[in-house]
């Protein structure tokens, strides 16, 4: 990873840091301590704030939904990207591949995000990410 480099944070990865039950959450807090002494410049989208959103809402409290949201949303934190409709366009091409089983819309559109902001680090734990071409943290 070099130092500044654009990192994309997809709901996997916010979900493991916002839960200190999860078994990927020491993994998580490592990776990211490390994004952060890299200074690196984080980026999700707003289709993955939307599912970590829904997800901590349905699978633990309200509270801790928005209290992570609170924390996204601190100034410096994360640049919060938008999906326009050509990142939806490109999404459907993801799902006409053999090899990524089990696809998410939400992860077909953040591969269409990233190609489009010209990031190729991820921070996740879903192994479609390197399927497609992307770097992983750690």
């Amino acid at each position: 990873m070099r130092r500044g480099e654009s990192t994309f944070v997809d709901s996997g990865a916010w979900i493991a840091l916002a839960l200190s039950r999860d078994p990927l959450h020491a993994r998580a807090v490592e990776y990211w301590d490390m994004l952060t002494e890299a200074r690196a410049r984080l980026q999700t989208s707003i289709p993955v704030v939307i599912e970590t959103f829904t997800f901590l809402e349905r699978n633990v409290s309200r509270d801790v939904a928005l209290a992570w949201k609170d924390s996204i949303y601190a100034p410096g934190t994360v640049d919060i990207l938008p999906c326009e409709q050509r990142d939806l366009d490109h999404s459907w091409d993801y799902f006409r591949r053999k090899d990524l089983h089990r696809l998410s819309a939400v992860d077909a559109t953040s591969f269409a995000i990233m190609k489009r902001a010209r990031t190729r680090l991820a921070f996740t734990f879903d192994h479609h990410f390197a399927a497609v071409g992307f770097r992983l943290v750690g």
